[in-house]
């Protein structure tokens, strides 16, 4: 049966986000193309929604849809002056988040991180929001841990994103946690975005299309993901663009948000989470394959980011098991 995913549309929604949800779950399929989630857009009494923009949009479904769904998201609306000056809910809203089950999952894009906090469910959790409003989110609800720097929070049943293209980073994640790295690197080509932005990469990066494209570092990175396997070190990355460490580690930065170890670390664990559930590699040859080098290194990796074994991710994800060996 498909995961049920409930689309929460409020007054104020930007349409783009929220027509994110439906657009890369719909893409997440069986290898026959059945599709593997269920996706409807509710509203609070099925009313008709006023967008940010100058248009309004009609929805089939009211609030009931929230008590059956496995996942809910609640679609960016910037914060009312209200929310903003009581950190309180209209009352028609607060008891519609009240019919949302107490083991379905529950997403925010953007800015309806206000609409959790003011719910009391990101009390004493980790968030975020748009970079612009982290500083009011943690004036305004002191108990959340307000992280400014990353893409999106997964803090369990309740995940959070910043604006903008890191809604579809989540909806991705989530993706990649049910099903696997391979139906959301499908799902990702099919919407011709990027398969894999790690949720701690930072919002706001100062020049996302470097204006010197001769010293954009993006060819040592296409240069190291066909290397995973090999030692690679900062100095290898640094020698290859031609430029000094310093001035590498600079503007590799600023072109893709994280440190180039950092994002070296993260490509070898998606390589690796790819081959655990698409062959039946031993772990040891999966942490050569992948450049961890041994498979201690390779299981670290795994217990840090993930929670669990390499051994368990293949299982939870119904991977083939390797024939012999560890």
């Amino acid at each position: 049966m498909p995961h049920r995913v409930a689309v929460l549309a409020l007054d104020g929604v930007l349409p783009l986000d929220l027509g994110i949800p439906a657009r890369v779950f719909n893409e997440a399929c069986e290898p026959d193309g059945t599709r593997l989630y269920s996706v409807v857009t509710c509203s609070l009494g099925g009313r008709p929604v006023r967008t940010h923009e100058d248009y309004r949009i009609v929805v089939d479904h009211d609030e009931s849809a929230l008590e059956s769904a496995d996942t809910v998201v609640l679609a960016t609306q910037e914060p009312s002056e209200r929310l903003l000056a009581t950190g309180t809910l209209p009352e028609e809203l607060a008891a519609a988040l009240d019919r949302i089950g107490p083991g379905t999952r529950i997403v925010s894009l953007c800015t309806s991180a206000f609409l959790l906090a003011a719910a009391g469910l990101l009390d004493g959790r980790r968030a975020t929001t748009h970079w612009a409003l982290c500083d009011a989110l943690a004036r305004l609800f002191p108990d959340v841990d307000v992280d400014p720097d990353v893409l999106f929070v997964d803090s369990g049943r309740i995940l959070t994103s910043a604006g903008g293209a890191a809604g579809i980073d989540l909806c991705l994640h989530l993706v990649r946690l049910d099903h696997g790295a391979a139906v959301a690197s499908a799902a990702a080509r099919r919407c011709v975005v990027a398969p894999w932005r790690e949720g701690g990469q930072a919002q706001f990066i100062e020049h996302p299309v470097p204006q010197d494209t001769d010293r954009s570092t993006s060819a040592t990175r296409q240069w190291a993901l066909d290397r995973l396997a090999e030692p690679i070190t900062l100095e290898d990355m640094a020698r290859h663009a031609h430029m000094s460490v310093r001035t590498f580690t600079r503007r590799f930065r600023s072109e893709v948000g994280s440190s180039p170890l950092k994002w070296l670390a993260q490509r070898r664990l998606a390589h690796a989470r790819l081959l655990l559930e698409s062959t039946d590699l031993t772990v040891a040859r999966i942490a050569t394959a992948c450049g961890f080098g041994d498979p201690v290194a390779l299981r670290k990796h795994f217990h840090t980011h993930l929670g669990l074994s390499p051994l368990a991710y293949r299982r939870a994800h119904n991977a083939p098991e390797p024939m012999t060996g560890r």
